[in-house]
């Protein structure tokens, strides 16, 4: 623990980076496709805001573990390979990917759609939200904000632990953020405003998602 203390410190070294994983939280978590609009509708159904509440714990976890997944991939990758973290060739790599991704979700997204039903228990729940986060490339939007400062663990010789660390506090923090922002939209939702206002009109985060990891794949490429 102390070690993960450890890296929240280091906020004013790289207050970019961190910035960054608060905002892309705030971005996730207004977006219904990461899991208020399937806690407000849960919440409706059983006429219930505990059913609300207790649909958030399983959605957070799930977004978690796909975040997680990518944090810890390029994690180990910085650790073993410190010289890679700092060529441009993996910039552009990772930069096409998620231009890639962009395009694949704008193709053919809306043909693999993850439906749930409303019955569907703790982990049938975390297993949809971490699903969700996946097919979405939410943990690929961190990258540019990850890889400097896993280069720099790496190139420093923190080894495994440092990189490991660094995803561990980056996906601890952007889940808290997705989860505070989650809550609040479904509760606002639940209490005031109804699923009503999207037949009435409502942003198109897909489009929103598809600019953001088009924007990301540019920046890794700008900055290669």
């Amino acid at each position: 623990m102390g070690g993960l203390f450890s890296t929240f410190s280091t906020f004013g070294a790289h207050w970019a980076a961190w910035s960054a994983v608060v905002a892309s939280g705030v971005f996730h978590g207004a977006n219904p496709a990461m899991g208020w609009l399937f806690a407000t509708a849960l919440g409706l159904q059983r006429r219930s805001r505990t059913a609300l509440l207790l649909a958030l714990p399983p959605i957070a976890l799930g977004h978690a573990a796909s975040i997680l997944l990518f944090t810890s991939s390029i994690a180990v990758l910085g650790a073993w390979l410190p010289v890679l973290m700092h060529t441009s060739g993996l910039h552009w790599v990772l930069g096409a990917l998620l231009i890639g991704w962009a395009a694949w979700q704008h193709v053919r997204g809306h043909r693999h759609r993850v439906r749930v039903g409303m019955t569907a228990g703790f982990l049938g729940l975390a297993a949809w939200s971490a699903l969700m986060a996946t097919l979405h490339g939410a943990g690929l939007m961190l990258m540019p904000a990850l890889l400097p400062m896993c280069g720099g663990a790496a190139a420093s010789g923190a080894g495994v632990v440092g990189p490991l660390e660094v995803s561990v506090a980056f996906t601890a923090l952007h889940t808290l953020v997705t989860l505070a922002t989650t809550a609040a939209i479904a509760l606002v939702a639940y209490e005031y405003v109804g699923l009503g206002v999207l037949r009435r009109g409502w942003v198109n985060f897909d489009w929103l998602w598809r600019g953001a990891l088009v924007a990301t794949g540019t920046l890794m490429i700008a900055t290669a």
